[in-house]
């Protein structure tokens, strides 16, 4: 080894501890030739410069990937949250879009959420949040029924009666929420005006069977008494004709009347509502009644301003006044007198038909239009009347956008008010 050993070896345990992945081939350069030696140290010191930077940069590069997948994370959840705020506004805006009452309830029965809907249809100022069925309705059935769909699965359909000054029937659907979901909901309809209607059909149903029933058996019986030989009866035989005579026509004003109020229903009488002079329309009705008033010595006097219009379909007010009038003179006594008249209140006209007949108590007013009704069924039958006339009547009414009222006094008479839209 030369004088320069030692400095060589010096250089060489240098760049061994700065680059010891290259000590050996450091060493091997160092018993030759420093300045190779050295040269060969600073490349490998450079290399593991190099090296370390690329682990530097790996680094980096795994920090950055570590970091977009944290931001894509982020990004995937706040999409989600998004997504299921927007889920929750969507079927918020549902909810309350629903014209019928809904709830939903934990599995301990609670409302957990409810819409407006259900507000209108309980009590306005009554907490709901919270509450269990029972103290919001006091209905036993209900609150089973929820109960029920929450512990058991099982849907049921409740009816509630609400009582109180306005009296309801509400139809609810329970049904549980399903899959993982712990709890019930429930839909409330208020079925009122669907009962009510019901009921309504049942009675015409049954008022129509038995007003149908009346003249035919009259019919048959007299038919039948005459082809058994009362036809050769001289003194029994007209009368018997005459009585088929009258209970037939009965028989086809009912049914008359019938399809009338069925073309009503069914909207297959379309009316022409335009400005309609007053004074000619009441002039076809009273001469159509003149007849039948001076039948029965009933004196009919009409008083109508000249130049009166109303927005009206012309034949149906005539057919509304010619059936108020025939009204009037079936329960007016002879001698009485029935009187038409009209006036303008604002933008309204009021057509009024005024008798002096037997009067109608009060609690009988409220139902006066109904179809059939009667305040004495016996007299109306006598008197030849259907028990729909009144009920045409509204009907035509209503389709010109107007209404009917009525004013009555036992034993003074009555007073059917017509208000139409001026012309």
């Amino acid at each position: 080894m030369t004088a320069g050993g030692p400095a060589r070896r010096g250089a060489f345990w240098a760049l061994a501890a700065a680059c010891p992945g290259l000590a050996a081939f450091a060493a091997t350069l160092a018993v030759t030739d420093l300045p190779t030696a050295l040269l060969a140290g600073a490349a490998a010191a450079g290399v593991a410069t190099v090296f370390a930077l690329v682990g530097q940069a790996e680094r980096v590069r795994a920090l950055a990937a570590e970091s977009a997948r944290a931001a894509d994370e982020e990004r995937g959840l706040r999409q989600e949250r998004e997504a299921v705020l927007q889920t929750e506004r969507v079927l918020g805006a549902a909810l309350e879009g629903i014209a019928d009452g809904v709830w939903i309830t934990d599995a301990s029965g609670a409302v957990v959420r409810h819409n407006a809907a259900l507000r209108r249809l309980l009590e306005p100022g009554q907490e709901i949040l919270g509450k269990r069925p029972l103290f919001l309705l006091r209905r036993a059935e209900l609150h089973e029924a929820v109960m029920r769909a929450c512990s058991e699965g099982v849907p049921a359909v409740v009816e509630v009666v609400m009582e109180g000054p306005r009296p309801r029937v509400l139809e609810v659907q329970v049904a549980p929420l399903g899959g993982s979901l712990p709890g019930s909901a429930a839909v409330f309809r208020d079925v009122t005006e669907l009962k009510r209607l019901e009921r309504v059909r049942q009675d015409f149903v049954a008022n129509v069977s038995h007003e149908l029933r009346t003249p035919i058996a009259a019919i048959l019986g007299y038919a039948e008494t005459l082809r058994a030989g009362a036809l050769a009866d001289a003194v029994h035989a007209p009368q018997m004709v005459e009585i088929i005579h009258r209970q037939s026509e009965r028989l086809s004003e009912l049914v008359s009347d019938l399809l009338e109020l069925s073309r009503l229903d069914a909207r297959e009488r379309p009316l022409s509502v335009t400005p309609v002079g007053l004074g000619e329309v009441v002039l076809r009705a009273t001469e159509a009644m003149q007849p039948r008033a001076a039948a029965k010595h009933v004196s009919m006097t009409h008083h109508i301003p000249d130049g009166l219009a109303a927005r009206a379909d012309a034949k149906a007010l005539e057919q509304v006044l010619v059936n108020l009038l025939d009204n009037a003179v079936k329960y007016t006594p002879e001698g009485g007198t029935v009187e038409l008249s009209a006036r303008r209140d604002d933008e309204r006209v009021e057509l009024s038909v005024r008798d002096t007949g037997l009067g109608i108590e009060a609690r009988h007013l409220p139902r006066l239009f109904e179809r059939f009704y009667r305040v004495d069924r016996g007299r109306s039958r006598d008197m030849g009347g259907t028990g729909l006339g009144l009920s045409i009547v509204r009907h035509l009414v209503s389709a010109m956008g107007g209404d009917v009222r009525v004013q009555s006094q036992l034993g003074v008479g009555s007073t059917f008010t017509v208000v139409l839209a001026a012309a």
